[in-house]
């Protein structure tokens, strides 16, 4: 239950954010990443996560995509995926990249979450520094895993004292999402500012790294959590549940590291979270929303900021040598200046040039 939860620090701000800005269905919303974490956990029995994607959440909440454009967007790279990991393209793609551009893409990405879960806390430092120390608190004793668990459960009560309890909006019922097919002008839309960059992002986080980081903490499952299985599951649930208001999702290697670094090991963490998420968009509808925007973002952004630093620690960058470790670290740096994307093309480059140049001295000695 503790790693169930421990992603919330994604989760929360990207889904928050875009309900504030844009008029979703929160039932639609929720209950499609109900359904996809149920399905995770059925078919790969570990805690695989899922997440909003984040380059369509940003231009949601920059006002770049309504409701009908993203159930597009979601459509085009659920169809674009399940392409590309029936075929065994993801599979071929990953191979393509060196093992030092993947440690400097892991390393990015995990100094990516220290930042994020900073900005978080800065909005109450006083919860977030007493969250961070329960955190820490629990770090070395056998009780860690529940550590995510008691400041989520913490920050909710926090937050109700606040408001004196439960939104008086609340209105338990039945409610369903509703099916919306995209017209060809929101596909045109979707495709034109959102499609290249989300797929990008989604290829190299969500399938590629998502695949590393299972394979070292789950070795035994190596060819079940491939980059072509991920690549079909993503792309499945999206082509599936995009019409029906689901937002577009995706795993992601962060998601991962947090679950397992807050007690998970199997698929009982996305399955926990997956019929919370059901319930409360079946059940709540609108008011799921006035209910989790309880929970303060400072306690959930000392969870990223330690998950964050773990992932960003797992690589042995003392035993590289200097090249390598150059790219590692300039592979890294590019994901936190620019996006993942381009931190993985500085990489493949960064990459290329060194092996040229070591190609070039023995040839020379």
């Amino acid at each position: 239950m503790s790693g169930a939860f421990a992603d919330l620090g994604t989760f929360l701000p990207l889904v928050l954010g875009a309900f504030a800005v844009q008029s979703l269905d929160p039932s639609g919303v929720l209950t499609g990443f109900g359904i996809s974490a149920l399905v995770v956990a059925i078919v790969y029995r570990r805690p695989i996560p899922v997440q909003p994607m984040k380059a369509v959440a940003a231009l949601v909440i920059a006002g770049g995509l309504g409701a009908i454009e993203l159930a597009a967007a979601g459509v085009l790279l659920g169809f674009t995926l399940l392409v590309l990991g029936t075929t065994g393209m993801a599979g071929r793609l990953a191979r393509l990249v060196p093992k030092t551009v993947q440690d400097g893409i892991q390393l990015g990405v995990g100094l990516y979450l220290v930042l994020a879960g900073l900005a978080l806390a800065a909005d109450a430092k006083l919860i977030a520094l007493i969250a961070l120390g329960v955190l820490l608190l629990f770090y070395w004793t056998r009780f860690r895993p529940f550590a995510a668990l008691l400041v989520v459960v913490g920050a909710a009560a926090l937050g109700m004292s606040r408001t004196d309890g439960l939104p008086e909006a609340l209105a338990f019922g039945l409610w369903l999402p509703d099916f919306r097919w995209p017209d060809l002008a929101s596909f045109r839309s979707a495709g034109q500012s959102i499609f290249l960059p989300q797929l990008a992002l989604t290829i190299t986080n969500a399938i590629l790294v998502t695949a590393v980081v299972a394979a070292k903490y789950f070795p035994q499952d190596r060819d079940r959590i491939s980059p072509d299985r991920l690549a079909v599951s993503t792309g499945g649930l999206n082509l599936l549940l995009a019409p029906f208001g689901a937002f577009p999702m995706c795993h992601g290697a962060g998601g991962l590291v947090v679950q397992h670094r807050f007690g998970a090991r199997t698929g009982w963490a996305p399955a926990i979270f997956g019929a919370s998420c059901l319930a409360l968009g079946l059940s709540l509808g609108p008011g799921a929303l006035e209910l989790l925007s309880l929970i303060p973002m400072s306690a959930i952004g000392a969870l990223l900021v330690v998950a964050g630093a773990e992932m960003a620690a797992a690589n042995s960058l003392r035993e590289r040598n200097p090249g390598q470790l150059l790219v590692v670290v300039l592979t890294g740096l590019a994901c936190i200046a620019f996006n993942v994307a381009i931190g993985l093309i500085a990489g493949l480059v960064a990459e290329f040039i060194r092996a040229n140049l070591m190609r070039w001295g023995r040839s020379h000695r």
